[in-house]
């Protein structure tokens, strides 16, 4: 039994109508390194049900405290069933790349059921013509809510379900399970007491801010950072549908080091920043609604010190860095894209990186819980542009990985969508295939980004020219030549409005296509045949 935290609580309340708050992503296993050629589904569940006990994640629900006066508890799930939450299911014709992008926005826009852990996983077969991959490949989609784990967590949790090499390694027996639920009376007494600790803590975190105060405004004179200027919307603000749209674009990670190595000091983070911010500032070109100044983007960062490494849940902080989408030089963006990120970073260490972690654990969840759904109701959420876009980093693992001796040939994440935010990138650095790759993959609105095979071709492009300016040579990315068809885009597009920046040669390549709206598809179920029949 354990309490959430602050930060952990704040996502559970965030979760909005049309607004689940779990992350995901979704990986692809070439299935002909398996010892027998073929993985079937029993065996998927066999190997998990081996791990349940490496996670508290897998077999924890939660109880909430009568009249929600304290956050939620974490409890052993006396009735778990695992093949509730493994489920089976089949890609429908064409099984194409498109058609899976289509699949998992579908599931990534359902709530999981608070009633149960707050996990589920996918086994999806039937990926006979998604270009690129080997023959009788399937996919695996996990979907996790965000109060269990934030990205550097979620890492973790991804390698427990793998081996590091086709031999699938026994955990032997799990330990005997202690399941106790707290009773009513001790969840309030528990209340009672962190309600008389709250003005002490609330001291303590004031005392503690003014020296924050004071290299905030310290850091300010000597010219360390600087205040953004007001925020600009974009048709990414608003509010959010129910209905999502996902995609990716992949880049050889070695060339992404080619490009860094252009700026003195620039980073991996630094690079996908620059490509994020060329492909916002095509697609919005191509609208006619790029604005004269700059989108602002952002950016989780992981505050965990080395001793907090092992531990679960959330330990997050913020940062906004500007993009420069009103730049057309795309080394010239990426050099002011990367003094931005050293200025924001000198702002967040000055402010203190875990101080929204002291925020959150102040607050009683049933205000917070209420000041978010007040702010929903009333249209607050949308008063003012906090950030244009969010961009986080997840590290996946250097190494190849194997799921029931299928090996991992392709993965792409799935984010969140905040309020007044209908745009999310995660840049996802792995070894597959036996290669080092880093994937750029999108979670929208759909109604806010209809055609999202047409923006994934604006962050390819934005990556084509930074290396052309960077490193000299053309260099064609990894691409998806099925999630780019005809089928999905449409010729022309509206005239750039006057005030924008004059379009390059490229930029006018890729506004010159837009995609239909990403919503045909056919039903979840499906042929069970091939791989995952029982037996």
């Amino acid at each position: 039994m354990e309490q959430l935290s602050g930060q952990d609580a704040m996502f559970l309340h965030a979760e909005l109508e049309g607004l689940p708050m779990h992350i995901g992503g979704v990986s692809i296993y070439d299935q002909s390194t398996a010892p027998d050629g073929v993985v079937r589904f029993k065996e998927i569940l066999a190997m998990l049900e081996n791990r349940l006990h490496l996670s508290p994640i897998f077999r924890r629900k939660l109880v909430n405290v009568p009249m929600g006066l304290s956050r939620p508890y974490w409890i052993e799930d006396p009735d778990f069933d695992l093949e509730y939450h493994v489920r089976h299911i089949s890609l429908p014709k064409p099984g194409d790349w498109r058609q899976l992008c289509i699949l998992a926005a579908r599931i990534h826009a359902r709530p999981l059921d608070r009633d149960r852990p707050l996990w589920e996983i996918y086994v999806i077969e039937g990926l006979n013509n998604v270009e690129g991959l080997p023959p009788n490949c399937f996919a695996l989609l996990l979907k996790v809510h965000h109060c269990a784990m934030d990205g550097a967590t979620g890492a973790q949790f991804m390698n427990i379900m793998h081996d590091l090499s086709p031999e699938v390694a026994d955990h032997g027996p799990p330990p005997d399970r202690i399941i106790e639920r707290p009773s009513k009376p001790y969840m309030l007494g528990r209340a009672y007491i962190d309600a008389w600790k709250a003005p002490k803590q609330t001291f303590e975190f004031i005392k503690q801010s003014i020296p924050a105060f004071q290299r905030v405004q310290r850091g300010k004179k000597q010219g360390d950072f600087h205040a953004l200027d007001e925020k600009q919307k974009t048709r990414f603000q608003g509010r959010i549908s129910h209905h999502r749209a996902v995609e990716a674009a992949r880049f050889d990670f070695a060339e992404i080091r080619k490009i860094k190595s252009a700026v003195d000091g620039a980073t991996i983070n630094d690079v996908m920043l620059t490509i994020v911010a060329g492909g916002l500032r095509k697609y919005l070109q191509s609208k006619g609604e790029l604005p004269e100044t700059t989108l602002v983007t952002g950016c989780p960062i992981d505050v965990r010190s080395s001793e907090e490494k092992a531990a679960g849940g959330n330990m997050v902080g913020f940062m906004s860095v500007p993009l420069g989408t009103d730049i057309e030089d795309p080394l010239e963006r990426l050099q002011l894209v990367h003094d931005e990120a050293v200025s924001a970073k000198a702002y967040a260490e000055a402010l203190g990186p875990r101080i929204m972690l002291d925020i959150t654990d102040l607050l009683p969840g049933n205000v917070l819980s209420l000041a978010i759904r007040a702010a929903s109701a009333t249209g607050l959420d949308q008063a003012s542009v906090i950030q244009n876009t969010i961009v986080t980093n997840v590290p996946g693992a250097p190494f190849q990985l194997y799921m029931c001796g299928a090996e991992m040939v392709d993965s792409f994440s799935l984010g969140p969508l905040l309020p007044n935010v209908g745009l999310f990138h995660i840049v996802y650095s792995a070894v597959q295939n036996k290669q080092g790759r880093i994937t750029l993959s999108f979670t929208a609105c759909r109604d806010m980004l209809p055609d999202p095979a047409f923006y994934a071709d604006c962050l390819r492009e934005a990556y084509q020219e930074l290396h052309t300016a960077t490193v000299g040579e053309k260099q064609k990315p990894r691409t998806n030549k099925k999630a780019t068809q005809s089928a999905d885009r449409k010729a022309g597009t509206k005239k750039a409005s006057k005030k924008n920046q004059p379009q390059s040669k490229t930029e006018k390549s890729c506004g010159q296509q837009t995609s239909k709206t990403n919503s045909a598809g056919g039903s979840l179920s499906g042929s069970y045949s091939g791989f995952c029949a029982r037996k």
